[in-house]
């Protein structure tokens, strides 16, 4: 099991990525969009999100730290924009681990398969920490 940094960011998040990838001398990240994703005719995409960054990721020293724009409307507060994500390749320890931190919590996104992974969901916990989870089954697919 691994614990992940993520860092959300107000519209300069490709800025901050390829910033971050040039002074830690890290690959040239893979950066994915909200226009990247595939469409909901439920839940259209606003225009002003589509270049916006979904997803980023770098090494850095070992770690990984992963990088999103905010999604336009949803609140951003600088200093409160870092979340821990588990990722593990054991989906019963992201369950435990979700449902236990959930209790007097706020759920953000109950565990579920998205197209990125089998097993993710993102929970407030009772002392207001950011978590996000995700089942790794090997396949990379950002």
């Amino acid at each position: 099991m691994a614990l992940d940094f993520y860092l959300n960011f107000n519209g300069n998040c490709r800025e901050a990525v390829e910033y971050y990838a040039e002074v830690f001398g890290a690959e040239q990240p893979k950066i994915m969009t909200f226009g990247d994703t595939p469409s909901d005719p439920a839940y259209p995409l606003p225009e002003e999100a589509k270049s916006m960054v979904m997803h980023a990721r770098l090494t850095i020293s070992g770690s990984t730290v992963m990088f999103s724009d905010v999604f336009p409307g949803m609140p951003f507060v600088a200093g409160n924009n870092i979340s821990l994500s588990m990722v593990s390749k054991d989906i019963e320890e992201i369950k435990s681990a979700f449902h236990k931190l959930k209790e007097g919590g706020k759920v953000g996104m109950e565990l579920q398969e998205t197209f990125w992974s089998k097993c993710y969901g993102s929970l407030e916990d009772k002392f207001g920490i950011q978590w996000q989870f995700n089942y790794d089954n090997g396949e990379v697919v950002y």
